[in-house]
């Protein structure tokens, strides 16, 4: 079904925080709510997740809950881009660096480093990743997601000598994406050696995911690049 402009105008508007927070008292009680919901989400999970838990969990009123976010959706949907600002950022410094000087295994451990500090700092990940994936207000994020990181590998990629054709190039991305992103969520659950051998498994299988196609000069079927 074609969701019209209004209707995605109107989401947006639900989404929207209620006021964007000026004086420095103020960002911290949005960040304390973002903070208080991620903590939260690893506690109750989604599910059970309420405006009226957040605002007990603070020590505050629903009112002053909604001073800033009209529901419950807009809370996950400002954490949900708080997240993704973290790792465009992360993205961007690794591509400000010399990658052109870096082997394909230094290129991969420098890109888990900084994209594994992202997943670390975000409270209530997996389940905010669930949201993201399974709340359709929260579709675009997603959506968005997965964008950034397939785009920005793709360029990189490039940086690093890959000689596949555009499509094939798309295709590694997505699958790195997907192997890093699942991969992730594990390590961030794990700790001390446990953590470490994961990480050091997760990189070994983008190598041989990586490593035999990277100057394969046969497309990945249609001429056409996959949408993220």
């Amino acid at each position: 079904m074609e969701v019209s402009s209004s209707d995605n105008q109107r989401r947006r508007n639900q989404l929207s925080p209620r006021r964007e927070p000026v004086q420095a008292r103020a960002r911290e009680r949005a960040r304390q709510i973002l903070d208080t919901t991620g903590y939260l989400l690893e506690r109750v999970g989604l599910n059970d997740l309420t405006t009226i838990l957040i605002a007990k969990e603070l020590g505050v009123s629903v009112g002053s809950v909604y001073h800033y976010f009209p529901n419950k959706h807009a809370i996950l949907y400002a954490m949900g881009e708080q997240w993704l600002a973290s790792l465009t950022e992360r993205l961007n410094e690794l591509a400000a660096s010399h990658l052109e000087r870096l082997s394909l295994r230094e290129f991969l451990d420098e890109l888990l480093s900084r994209w594994l500090s992202v997943y670390r700092e975000q409270r209530g990940l997996l389940p905010l990743v669930q949201a993201m994936w399974g709340v359709p207000e929260l579709h675009e994020l997603d959506e968005r997601h997965d964008e950034l990181v397939i785009n920005h590998l793709m360029r990189m990629f490039d940086r690093l000598g890959f000689t596949c054709p555009p499509n094939e190039s798309n295709r590694l991305a997505r699958a790195t994406l997907e192997t890093c992103h699942a991969m992730l969520l594990v390590v961030v659950n794990q700790a001390g050696v446990r953590s470490e051998r994961t990480r050091e498994d997760l990189l070994n299988m983008l190598m041989v995911l990586l490593e035999p196609h990277r100057n394969d000069e046969r497309p990945s079927g249609l001429d056409d690049i996959e949408a993220p």
